[in-house]
């Protein structure tokens, strides 16, 4: 720009437009760089398959390279097949291994399998397998994520390898402790191909890659060296059996590059050395076991690389046919091992989780049970056995009921005067090992003096007349503490009749003791309050009797017979609050009530008083039914300790023969006219002593004559095999039967009322001549 002029927004670039050009050429450049790269790398993967089948062809026809490069060539050329596929083929035919399986039934996937297999191999980390796992064989799969786990002792998991996640992702799951189940330690654990869909479980990538996923076990020898985890963005389709043979393939390609060399068999490593040192170090037999596979890679045994000094003379009998030898089976040198043990091994070695176990049949062992450790380090396995002596069993099982039972034992040499007591014994007596054990003739010292006859008895039929005797005192311990405790004891004599010892033994029964004495005491009280509940069952029958007797009543006013019927419950303790009364008023009409109090015993026929004599005294004042049971309702909510009752209660009217009635929570009455019977409409009102301020309604009946009405308690129908409505359709039944008398038919439905509750039961009878 010359001096002088002016600069104006014009003359800059447009925003955006060489500066944004410039980076998308950039951009355009790193994006191309990358595409070259990735295609050198393929092509320098695709020329060491090449190069391998080269080296094959030159060992197979003892020719130089150039004769196997034209060879190969000409092969390709005559197949009509490129040369990468080829070589792949010629690979397949030498290695005999997974891969070469896969490519007899999906010959698409050699390729890409056996550059997969060489980029791995090839990799400096495991950081890089998994890169080249993604490249090149789960792309032609659709996965998109791959982790490598490596297996830790006690079944931890540590990411060794990850592409296709976030390295914050990858920083969240370094490691997996033991105890967390994932799709990655289900695999580990149950030794299988595993294919999940999201079910929830914690995994890697769970957020972002949220289709399915499987987990393959990494299996090197029987030993599980980690885990396979491939991850797809969708839902996994029905997999088909070429998938499985692939991702199998593609473990055990994975399982090498994790395999940590090891000591060649016969040659002590640093690590077998030092696993030889703790075998013989440990005071029990012990083995130094490594894998042993068969053609196909699988476990068949494991090889005795080490056997301690500790074996004992039996188990050395068991190897007379077999020498132990380092590198001999041991299958073939224990077959009783198969029995179990073999098991428990292989899953040590394959998990590297110990196992442990007490009193194990184990094939190794001279008893035939043991005590058994067996841990996984490095590429071996430590199995570790203790023997089960039979005598120090059944001495143990002895101590062990000594100690539940709080029994000591004892033995008194004639001879020459020592004394010794099992560790139990110090222990009831509340006194140190260390102490002097106490003669058993001066056991009165130490025992309550009213207890001195007993034990006297018993010290003259021990120590004098030589019988075995027992007897029950009191011990005063060391500590003031004071025990129930029985001895027994008995001499011991020589085969020529000597006198040599005295043993025995004491139990603390201070628990069965007191327990005694708590259960006379209860026995006691029960025997108390059973004679105070047969009193007030006493009590309430004959105050039920004696207001309202069981035998028949009968009534004749104003051209009405009424009869009543009262039959008590047949147990004593069921006596209730049932009532029934039929009463002439001042006013010249006929009082009809049936109640019953909720309960049984004293409390319920003391109610049933209040209530049948309120209501009578109630009665007198002239109100109409539902204003009697209105008042009634008070009585019990406020003035009989809030009772609760049903009831119902009629008003007969001689000169018009009109019955007003009201009900309390109770079955309506029965009107038998002419042959029929039906109950009354069911008028409202609630329970007797369940509301304050409780309504009642209150209906009307015409009578007319040879009209009967029969007012009854539930105690009649009541069954606990049927409901009440069904209860109530059959005393309608046998009420509707012909009687000749009020009398027949009120002992008619006693009889025929078949209930079962043994309830009190309350029936009047009314009758129009």
């Amino acid at each position: 720009m010359r001096s002088g002029d002016v600069h104006t927004p014009a003359d800059d670039p447009p925003a955006g437009g060489t500066g944004d050009r410039d980076l998308g050429r950039l951009a355009d450049t790193v994006e191309r760089l990358r595409r070259e790269v990735e295609r050198t790398r393929r092509a320098a993967d695709d020329r060491a398959l090449i190069e391998l089948a080269k080296g094959v062809l030159m060992e197979r026809l003892s020719c130089g390279p150039a004769q196997a490069a034209g060879q190969l060539a000409s092969l390709a050329g005559k197949a009509g097949v490129p040369q990468l596929e080829l070589a792949a083929d010629v690979v397949n035919q030498a290695a005999r291994d997974r891969i070469s399986d896969v490519a007899q039934t999906e010959s698409g996937a050699s390729v890409w399998l056996r550059a997969t297999e060489n980029a791995a191999l090839g990799a400096s980390d495991t950081q890089a397998v998994a890169r080249s796992l993604v490249e090149h064989a789960l792309s032609p799969l659709g996965a998109t994520a791959v982790a490598v786990w490596a297996a830790g002792p006690d079944s931890c998991l540590t990411l060794a390898g990850y592409a296709g996640f976030g390295p914050e992702e990858a920083r969240r799951w370094h490691h997996v402790p033991p105890g967390v189940v994932t799709p990655a330690t289900r695999a580990m654990v149950e030794r299988r191909t595993i294919w999940h869909a999201d079910t929830g479980l914690p995994s890697i990538g769970r957020q972002s890659s949220r289709g399915g996923r499987v987990t393959a076990p990494m299996i090197t020898g029987g030993r599980v060296l980690g885990v396979l985890e491939i991850c797809w963005p969708q839902a996994l389709p029905p997999r088909p059996p070429r998938i499985e043979r692939q991702i199998d393939a593609l473990a055990e390609l994975c399982a090498h590059t994790l395999d940590a060399p090891f000591a060649p068999l016969g040659q002590d490593g640093p690590a077998l050395a030092e696993i030889v040192d703790l075998a013989d170090a440990l005071p029990d037999p012990a083995l130094v076991l490594r894998a042993h596979t068969n053609a196909q890679g699988d476990l068949a045994d494991f090889r005795i690389q080490h056997a301690n000094e500790r074996l004992t003379d039996g188990e050395r009998l068991l190897l007379e046919a077999y020498p132990l030898v380092p590198g001999g089976l041991l299958l073939e040198a224990f077959p009783l091992a198969a029995g179990g043990l073999f098991a428990r091994i292989e899953q040590v070695l394959a998990t590297g989780e110990a196992f442990r176990a007490e009193r194990m049949p184990l094939g190794l062992s001279s008893t035939g049970v043991a005590d058994v450790s067996v841990t996984r380090h490095a590429e071996c396995v430590l199995l570790v056995w203790r023997d089960h002596d039979e005598g120090a069993r059944l001495a143990g099982i002895l101590e062990h009921a000594q100690r539940l039972g709080r029994i000591g034992g004892f033995e008194e040499n004639a001879l020459t005067g020592e004394i010794t007591w099992n560790a139990q014994l110090f222990s009831v007596y509340g006194m140190s090992p260390d102490d002097r054990p106490i003669p058993l003739e001066r056991l009165r010292d130490h025992a309550h003096p009213d207890d001195e006859v007993p034990i006297g008895r018993f010290l003259r039929t021990v120590l004098h007349h030589r019988r075995f005797a027992a007897t029950a005192f009191r011990l005063r311990r060391l500590d003031g503490v004071a025990r129930h405790m029985r001895v027994v004891a008995e001499p011991v004599f020589g085969p020529d009749g000597q006198f040599m010892a005295i043993r025995g033994a004491y139990q603390d029964i201070s628990s069965q003791h007191w327990t005694e004495v708590a259960l006379s005491v209860t026995r006691d009280q029960l025997a108390h309050t059973e004679q105070q509940s047969a009193e007030r069952n006493r009590l309430a029958l004959q105050l039920q009797h004696a207001i309202m007797p069981p035998s028949h009543g009968t009534m004749e006013s104003f051209g009405l017979h009424i009869a009543v019927r009262y039959r008590p419950a047949q147990k004593e303790h069921l006596v209730g609050g049932d009532w029934y009364d039929a009463v002439a008023l001042p006013n010249d009409q006929i009082l009809l009530s049936v109640g019953d109090v909720a309960g049984h015993g004293v409390e319920a026929a003391t109610g049933m008083v209040v209530l049948r004599n309120a209501l009578r005294g109630l009665a007198t004042t002239g109100a109409g039914p539902a204003q009697l049971m209105a008042w009634l309702n008070m009585v019990a909510h406020h003035l009989a300790n809030r009772l609760t009752a049903t009831a119902v209660c009629g008003l007969y009217d001689p000169p018009s023969r009109m019955l007003r009635w009201a009900r309390a929570g109770h079955l309506p009455p029965i009107l038998l006219r002419e042959e029929e019977g039906a109950e009354l409409p069911m008028v409202r009102g609630p329970l007797l002593g369940a509301f304050t301020d409780a309504r009642y309604e209150e209906g009307e009946l015409q009578l007319q004559a040879k009209d009967t009405l029969l007012l009854y308690t539930d105690g009649l129908i009541e069954r606990r095999d049927h409901n009440l409505r069904h209860a109530q359709d059959r005393l309608l039944d046998i009420a509707r039967r012909t009687s000749a008398t009020l009398d027949h038919r009120l002992d008619d439905l006693l009889t025929h009322c078949n209930s079962d509750t043994d309830d009190d039961t309350c029936l009047i009878g009314v009758h129009l001549s």
